[in-house]
């Protein structure tokens, strides 16, 4: 959409981030975001290097280490761990939204726009196919 891909790799970090804990899904984040730094085409588009990281999109990369976080926290209600996807994604969308916005000057509104508001329904599709695979395989942690 635009500038921003769209891609599975939320998905993936909520899924692994879920399965593994929020200490190696926070590792396992940064390694991939490594992989794609050193030049391996891991990002949307089979992009990589340092420019994509310092690029537009880069603030949703760097943003993927929060989601991470939030979501591989350990929750005693199993529903409770929706609510850290849902947080995870929205201190994603903060932080790239405010890199993007520093990147091209545009306003909140445009950037909301252009980066938040095409994937809202795309995100909360992912979260819950990340939270029943998560509950399918192994039960939340």
């Amino acid at each position: 959409v635009g500038e921003i891909p769209i891609s599975l790799a939320t998905f993936m970090i909520m899924f692994a981030s879920s399965w593994l804990g929020w200490k190696k899904g926070v590792m396992a984040t940064a390694l991939y975001i490594l992989l794609g730094c050193i030049g391996l085409p891991v990002f949307a588009g089979y992009k990589s290097g340092f420019v994509t990281l310092f690029g537009m999109t880069g603030g949703y990369i760097i943003g993927y280490l929060a989601l991470a976080f939030f979501t591989g926290l350990k929750v005693e209600k199993s529903w409770f761990k929706i609510v850290n996807m849902i947080l995870g994604t929205i201190v994603l969308y903060l932080i790239g939204t405010i890199w993007f916005m520093f990147l091209t000057k545009m306003d909140l509104m445009a950037s909301l726009m252009a980066c938040v508001i095409p994937f809202l329904i795309g995100d909360a599709l992912k979260i819950i196919c990340a939270y029943l695979l998560t509950l399918k395989l192994k039960g939340v942690q």
